[in-house]
């Protein structure tokens, strides 16, 4: 069943005569006749008693037009609604977002939520580990999180800025005023760390273990403006990415080593339809981070 068949039908109905009909569709007669009798044989019962040249609905014709008229206009309801989709008049876009990345991230947000305000957003911040879970799900469009090689043939990267890891020390503190600091007096601080989970900690954990150094942890915290409240008392420090780094009573420091570079990635399902909001979104992400 066609919705060509579907229009012809309707159109058939409303003037009961298939050379009007026809002649209204820009269609031959024959056309009409044999979509109609196509129709016909799907669905097994005449739609139109056909006397001469005159032709009038049959029972199961007046019942099967209301069902027909329903699928037209629905199907007109859809591309309307893919036009608005094409057009960002309407739409939703579900984005997975690494803790760190949130200062840089809301700044695209205030921008893609003012330019296009009837495109729902959903904004789910985790762990790489389980960002990266609940794309294969098919739970996001795309995740911003740090990314290190292998990658996945499924999945497909792209670039969105180095950051720089940092030691995040509060203003007071007597380190403060450093230009930059070493792994290992990194290692001899009290430190208050994101959770093990985190793929930064872990970048760390590898970094630290590289030099055989052993870091002093005192605290693992699930959010970094909580981690912020703890810096800034002046007794403990943390580390982060550069980009994470926004408030004025804390100071980051850049951590010595070629290593100490981290690439935050832009990653969605190679197979994946691309939504015309989702590209916008990445417009606007790369204009802020350039």
């Amino acid at each position: 069943m066609e919705l060509r068949q579907l229009r012809y039908f309707l159109k058939a109905k409303e003037l009961l005569n298939f050379t009007e009909a026809a002649k209204a569709l820009n269609i031959s007669q024959s056309t009409l006749s044999q979509q109609i009798k196509q129709l016909e044989d799907e669905l097994t019962v005449p739609l139109f008693n056909r006397i001469g040249k005159r032709v009038t609905l049959t029972e199961p014709g007046k019942l099967f037009s209301e069902y027909a008229l329903q699928s037209l206009n629905r199907a007109n309801e859809g591309l309307l609604l893919l036009q608005d989709l094409k057009n960002l008049n309407a739409g939703k876009i579900t984005i997975g977002v690494i803790y760190s990345m949130r200062i840089l991230f809301a700044k695209t947000l205030v921008q893609f939520a003012r330019q296009y305000p009837n495109i729902k957003i959903q904004v789910v911040f985790g762990t790489t580990k389980d960002l990266l879970e609940k794309l294969n799900l098919h739970q996001f469009d795309f995740v911003l999180t740090f990314h290190q090689k292998p990658e996945e043939p499924h999945l497909k990267y792209q670039t969105l800025l180095k950051s720089n890891m940092v030691l995040v020390t509060a203003k007071k503190s007597s380190l403060a005023q450093k230009k930059n600091i070493s792994l290992n007096e990194v290692a001899g601080l009290p430190l208050a760390l994101p959770f093990s989970g985190y793929n930064t900690i872990q970048f760390f954990e590898e970094s630290f273990s590289r030099k055989n150094l052993v870091p002093n942890i005192c605290m693992e915290i699930n959010d970094i403006p909580t981690l912020f409240e703890i810096v800034k008392t002046g007794h403990w420090h943390t580390i982060l990415s550069d980009a994470s780094v926004n408030d004025p009573d804390v100071t980051a420091i850049p951590i010595d080593g070629k290593n100490m570079k981290r690439t935050i990635m832009i990653i969605s399902l190679k197979e994946a339809y691309e939504k015309e909001a989702v590209k916008k979104f990445y417009e606007l992400l790369t204009g802020v981070t350039t």
